[in-house]
């Protein structure tokens, strides 16, 4: 394992975990919404889809330790990037012109840490019910175990759930548009005819992402999809 967290203490090797770490979690950011967006088919169709992973047992909580590991590898691999960057220049910019790539370094850091709390509360409501018990409670007559549809309206129904919601969409923006296009650079796909495409795309699938997440909330608040009853 030595050679393995030599290669994690490069420069090149922390590049590439974040890179493959990258792709992973924005793979679950996108199965994840569109795991959520059966919330506009109705209750039995989220609820089903909620039973189904439910019913995957120890494999579910596999998948989510291994989605945790993955997700703190790229936090904690950012942070040290960061400081290995301030490290080698240590003395400021004598422009603020010239701070680009610092800046978005230190938000992309910045927005990491934000999202990781959102998680941690995204998991306190829906996973463990420590924050919210009586929407935990509720319970899917149809599709058996717990009434993800009306867990979902009920939260989304509150105001102020539903803005920090939105939020923290922007937050995820933001890190997926850098990140997104960090990653194409760290392939390869760095070049005067490529480089204005991929800013567009990487624009356009945080904007769906983050866009989708917010649809769901708004969808509720103007009445679009129905609290259960």
């Amino acid at each position: 394992m030595t050679w393995l967290s030599s290669f994690w203490r490069s420069s090149i090797g922390g590049k590439v975990t974040m890179a493959v770490t990258g792709v992973l979690l924005f793979g679950f950011v996108v199965a994840h919404l569109l795991g959520n967006l059966q919330l506009l088919k109705g209750p039995d169709a989220i609820n089903s889809y909620a039973k189904m992973l439910h019913d995957l047992g120890p494999l579910l909580w596999v998948m989510r330790i291994g989605l945790l590991v993955v997700f703190l590898l790229h936090v904690v691999t950012a942070i040290r990037l960061s400081r290995a960057n301030k490290a080698a220049r240590p003395v400021a910019y004598a422009k603020e012109a010239t701070m680009q790539a610092s800046l978005a370094s230190r938000s992309m850091v910045l927005s990491g840490l934000s999202l990781l709390a959102f998680i941690v509360y995204h998991l306190l409501h829906f996973t463990f019910g420590i924050t919210n018990p009586d929407h935990m409670a509720r319970k899917a007559a149809g599709a058996g175990g717990h009434d993800v549809y009306s867990m979902v309206t009920a939260s989304f129904a509150n105001p102020a759930i539903a803005t920090a919601y939105a939020a923290f969409q922007l937050v995820l923006f933001l890190h997926l548009n850098h990140g997104l296009q960090s990653f194409a650079q760290t392939i390869g796909f760095h070049h005067g005819r490529y480089t204005p495409m991929i800013k567009q795309l990487s624009f356009l699938l945080a904007a769906l992402v983050a866009g989708g997440n917010v649809c769901l909330a708004l969808s509720v608040q103007l009445g679009i999809v129905k609290g259960a009853a």
